[in-house]
């Protein structure tokens, strides 16, 4: 509790303190010789002690145009009570009505707590060694390539490599998850991770503000800005119900009292026109006071924001409510293979009906791919292991969807896909193995292949399991691989549908085909990880990017990132926004309900100020415990 909701608390009690016994002199239970002017003065000392926000807030409104809020309301109707002689309700109804303001804080707190302390990831100083010495710089100021030290319970400042040392990190204010990630030399390391044995040194691959840390903050701050349809609606609904409620509650005083002093009719019931004008004025405060739309506009946004902050803990970040609102409607979910299901460790298994010597070819192979970063490059590099001689290799050419054509030692060599070679009019061999075939070709002689093999996830089949769960109808799986390689791993998951064989501009022609088969309402994911996946991530109604290994470019263009490329995450990011729109709906439905019924009531005069209060704070309070459900997930 922080200090203003502790300085409310107190005012509350002392409040509560002063109004008991006051109320029970008011009402005669104890009875004791206090003037009609001594008790109403003595009801202004709470009233004013925990009410007085209220009224200057209501004050303000009204000098700037913008009166027609929850605190004009509070006031109109406790200040019309009072005036009416019901003192007791008057103070009741600010005083509890501030016992639900302070709880809905707390709760606003308790989510708003659940995502920032993911600040707690931004690290202070970066550790760099200068003449055997440790200095501790800003993280802004280290460039790239530096080498920079963590010591045992630092945080690590910048995203990097492992050059020395080995460690456990506690990574859980990134991935949600609680077993600390073993880390050696070559091991990737982000910013935000917390060292907790031995001392790394690290070599940096980002600068501060492109580090992991620096990205998550940038999502979580922007998220709230982001608004949903429920909310916008909630928003609009505020700002025509409350002027709406307020004439109503006008008419109701005025013009049932009216009717009756013209027409005579129901003068019977009351001594005076006096006493006619103080019971319908009554009436339209307890109406006010019922229609205090509270419930409704704090628990909403609530929702959404306890939503996000669920996710978040999970290491799922959704860039805003309008997000999570959409994936609650997902039914199918397409997904690149390399780095999303698979791991995107490429090896070379084997090198098959070669005329030329394996290790040989695969020289060839390694420099014709000395400048691509693919990971499929690096998997025939580092089969070679030899050094890569840049001065052997001339006239590269890349040839997109299909591979790479270069002269090595004055050879031309061709290395890439079926597409390649019946490009170059190559006759090719087939292979029985599974895997990404890259077949060969030395100054148009077919010269074999190389059998390539990705691992898959831990929990890629899982994954596939839980979404059917989660009721996705159809997952299908796009790739560039060869039909056998694509059919094989559709297969092991349980995909239900599969492209092969794609060009990077297929996917998105893919995607917009499977958008216009969805049903109405329905909603498409996409997940991917590289730089080619932007344009799907961005066309998709859904973009869900590998948020440990991605791409900047993939990251940028989702809507959702899973912070440790767990695509396990995916069906529980669709579960919390399911569960969210639930809560939502459920709100709405309970809150609008019951007032209706008790603003029917009160203009009958069937409800008093204790009802009214029942109706709004009870209500209220009610709204934002089930809202604040949607912070605990369970693990899947």
């Amino acid at each position: 509790m922080n200090k203003k909701q502790k300085k409310l608390l107190v005012r509350i009690i002392i409040a509560a303190v002063l109004f008991v016994p006051l109320y029970l002199i008011s009402e005669g239970i104890i009875a004791l010789p206090v003037p009609k002017w001594g008790v109403f003065a003595f009801f202004l000392v709470p009233y004013l002690l925990v009410g007085y926000d209220i009224l200057r807030k209501a004050a303000l409104g009204i000098v700037r145009g913008k009166m027609f809020d929850e605190n004009f309301l509070m006031t109109v109707a406790t200040v019309g009570a009072i005036a009416l002689g019901e003192y007791g309700e008057g103070v009741a109804v600010m005083l509890l009505y501030q016992v639900g303001e302070l709880f809905q804080s707390y709760a606003v707190g308790r989510s708003r707590r659940n995502i920032t302390e993911l600040m707690d990831i931004r690290p202070d100083y970066a550790n760099i060694e200068r003449d055997g010495e440790l200095v501790r710089v800003e993280p802004d100021e280290v460039e790239p390539g530096s080498v920079i030290v963590v010591q045992p319970g630092e945080k690590i400042p910048i995203d990097g490599v492992v050059t020395e040392g080995t460690s456990s990190l506690n990574t859980a204010a990134l991935t949600g998850e609680s077993l600390p990630r073993d880390v050696e030399p070559e091991s990737r390391v982000l910013s935000g991770s917390i060292n907790l044995t031995g001392v790394l040194k690290i070599r940096t691959t980002a600068e501060f503000d492109e580090s992991t840390a620096s990205k998550i903050l940038d999502l979580v701050e922007n998220a709230a800005s982001r608004k949903s349809k429920s909310e916008n609606f909630i928003s609009k609904f505020a700002r025509y119900y409350t002027p709406i409620v307020c004439a109503a509650a006008l008419a109701l005083a005025v013009l049932p009292p009216v009717f009756c002093l013209v027409t005579g009719l129901g003068m019977a019931a009351y001594p005076s026109a006096l006493a006619l004008w103080g019971d319908w004025v009554l009436r339209a405060c307890t109406f006010l006071v019922i229609s205090c739309p509270c419930a409704v506009v704090i628990s909403i946004p609530l929702s959404f924001f306890a939503g996000l902050g669920g996710a978040s803990n999970q290491g799922v970040l959704i860039k805003g409510s309008n997000y999570l609102e959409t994936l609650s409607a997902v039914r199918t979910v397409v997904f690149d293979k390399t780095g999303t299901i698979t791991k995107g460790n490429f090896a070379v298994e084997t090198v098959h009906r070669s005329p030329v010597e394996p290790e040989k070819l695969l020289e060839y192979a390694a420099h014709v791919e000395c400048h691509s970063s693919h990971p499929i490059a690096k998997s025939i590099q580092e089969a070679y292991g030899g050094e890569i001689d840049l001065s052997r290799v001339t006239d590269i050419e890349e040839i997109s969807g299909h591979g790479v054509v270069a002269r090595v030692d004055g050879m031309k060599i061709a290395l890439g896909n079926d597409k390649l070679m019946d490009r170059l009019g190559v006759a090719h061999e087939e292979c029985f193995h599974v895997g990404t075939m890259l077949h060969a070709a030395i100054d148009g002689v077919y010269s074999g292949h190389i059998v390539i093999a990705d691992e898959l996830k831990e929990n890629s089949r899982r994954a596939m399991a839980e979404l059917r769960r989660a009721g996705v109808a159809k997952t299908v799986m796009l790739t560039g691989d060869a039909e056998s390689v694509a059919k094989k791993v559709a297969e092991d998951l349980g995909i239900s549908d599969y492209r092969a064989e794609l060009l990077p501009a297929d996917k998105v022609n893919i995607v917009e085909e499977l958008i216009g088969e969805s049903k109405k309402g329905a909603k498409l994911a996409f997940v991917g990880d590289g730089i080619n996946d932007a344009p799907v991530l961005g066309r998709a109604d859904i973009g869900i990017a590998m948020g440990a290994l991605g791409s900047d470019a993939a990251i940028e263009a989702a809507d959702v990132v899973l912070m440790d490329d767990d695509p396990l995450k995916i069906a529980k990011a669709i579960k919390i926004s399911r569960k969210c729109l639930r809560i939502v709906r459920e709100n709405i439905g309970f809150a609008l309900g019951v007032k209706l019924l008790c603003l029917l009531l009160a203009a009958l005069g069937l409800a008093n100020m204790w009802i009214a209060i029942i109706a709004d704070v009870g209500v209220m309070i009610l709204a934002v415990l089930n809202a604040i459900r949607c912070l605990f997930v369970k693990k899947l």
